[in-house]
């Protein structure tokens, strides 16, 4: 082989291996990574505050939703799990913790929570549920825990800061029905319940 085919092959060597090599591919789907943070929403990365156009999705979501609020004139500490089968309507497990001094409440309710979707930030709901509330006693007294049914009845706003996330104001009203009053018939006591808490959605197909 002469020199000068020798040259000409070399001067010809990067061109095939860049040829062989595979060629970077101009990827223009949204990234997960902006700023250094890696985001788990991808549509989420750019605009951590925008909301989708139209009504507010809520077929087939869970929610997972802590706060704390007052039952009657004590504090109270709730967690809230719910699941939405269609868009209007949701069944909603809940705990709450009333640690008052004397005593002590447990609120344990089962709850539809039924709602018209409206393509705003704000979207009110309704809620009816059962329950029961375990009243047991601080440690100044000595006596027995004391179960009784409950019916709770009311109604609140979300305001969603993103799709998945919102902040949930709710009144209720709690009726814990006791037992036979002196005319024979079952005594009720009822409270109000009012709650602050932020509600975390997430979609059963992500």
């Amino acid at each position: 082989m002469s020199r000068r085919a020798l040259a000409l092959a070399l001067l010809c060597l990067p061109g095939l291996v860049l040829a062989d090599s595979p060629a970077e591919t101009d990827d223009t789907s949204p990234s997960a990574v902006f700023n250094g943070r890696e985001y788990l929403v991808p549509e989420l990365a750019k605009d951590p505050l925008r909301l989708d156009a139209g009504a507010r999705p809520f077929l087939s979501r869970i929610s997972f939703s802590p706060g704390f609020g007052q039952l009657g004139s004590e504090r109270l500490y709730v967690l809230r799990v719910a699941y939405n089968p269609n868009d209007r309507l949701g069944w909603e497990a809940a705990v709450g913790h009333n640690p008052g001094e004397a005593v002590h409440a447990l609120l344990h309710t089962l709850s539809a929570i039924v709602r018209y979707p409206l393509p705003w930030r704000i979207q009110p709901y309704g809620s009816l549920g059962y329950g029961m509330i375990l009243v047991y006693p601080g440690e100044s007294l000595n006596s027995d825990p004391v179960t009784k049914n409950t019916l709770t009845a009311g109604g609140g706003v979300e305001l969603y800061v993103r799709d998945d996330v919102a902040l949930r104001l709710e009144a209720r009203s709690v009726t814990a029905l006791g037992g036979r009053g002196e005319s024979g018939g079952t005594v009720a006591y009822r409270y109000a319940e009012t709650t602050v808490a932020l509600a975390f959605y997430r979609g059963l197909d992500r």
